[in-house]
């Protein structure tokens, strides 16, 4: 009774609320299958990436010129920087949005193949995407911050002789975890925005929002675990312990 008031009051669809449950557990469902994954010895994109990482960091903490590196960290932090800002102007432009919640709603129930809904359904379907980017821009922003961090310490990192490689293990291993989480948060960013498309798909057809959530989690897994660029790191990797 409560549920079916509630239904009434939110003028939605037990055919959009199916839609926004599967939404769900597919997007919490795939991050925690990824990161289970990631534990095990399963090649993945993140994980193959983290032994480079960490090769990266022996060979710099042997350089004395840094600029290479602090060249690499610019680099990695500009991307989340962009990803940042681009997420607060798409926020911006959904609040503004929120003002002309009819305007979408006739433009919308004009295209073919949709479900014609109301204002309050439009305004959930908004209200989900704001908070996608919210989520997202939290994650770039920390990724941010953590490839500052990165930065300094790669700065602070004394030179280590090559005659005794171990004697700085503690730093490099450090700094070779704080910009592997720095990559996860910025993943989990990239991630929201598939899933933002999955969402965009609500405004035409809960069953199209049902289809697209496969998609995207269909093209996560291949990307992540079947991928030719995963392929290619792996062999090289492979390659690289044979030589050693």
């Amino acid at each position: 009774m409560i549920g079916m008031r509630l239904f009434t009051e939110l003028n939605v669809t037990w055919l959009d609320a199916l839609a926004f449950m599967f939404f769900v557990v597919a997007w919490v469902g795939y991050a925690a299958f990824a990161t289970r994954q990631h534990g095990r010895n399963i090649p993945s994109l993140h994980s193959s990436m983290d032994g480079f990482r960490r090769t990266w960091m022996v060979h710099m903490i042997e350089r004395d010129n840094r600029m290479v590196d602090v060249n690499i960290m610019r680099n990695l932090t500009r991307s989340s920087q962009f990803f940042a800002s681009t997420t607060m102007l798409i926020l911006g432009a959904l609040i503004a949005l929120t003002g002309y919640v009819q305007q979408a709603l006739d433009v919308v129930s004009g295209l073919p193949f949709t479900v014609k809904g109301s204002q309050r359904a439009i305004e959930i379907k908004i209200l989900l995407l704001v908070v996608i980017f919210v989520y997202a821009f939290f994650k770039f922003s920390w990724a941010i911050r953590q490839l500052n961090f990165s930065s300094i310490l790669v700065g602070a990192a004394p030179k280590q002789p090559k005659d005794d490689p171990e004697q700085y293990a503690p730093q490099i291993n450090r700094i070779a975890r704080i910009t592997s989480s720095a990559s996860v948060n910025f993943n989990n960013g990239l991630r929201a925005y598939y899933f933002a498309l999955a969402a965009l798909a609500w405004f035409l057809h809960p069953w199209l929002m049902i289809v697209a959530t496969g998609w995207v989690v269909y093209v996560l897994y291949r990307r992540e675990f079947r991928s030719k660029t995963l392929r290619a790191l792996v062999e090289e990797d492979t390659s690289r312990t044979l030589r050693t």
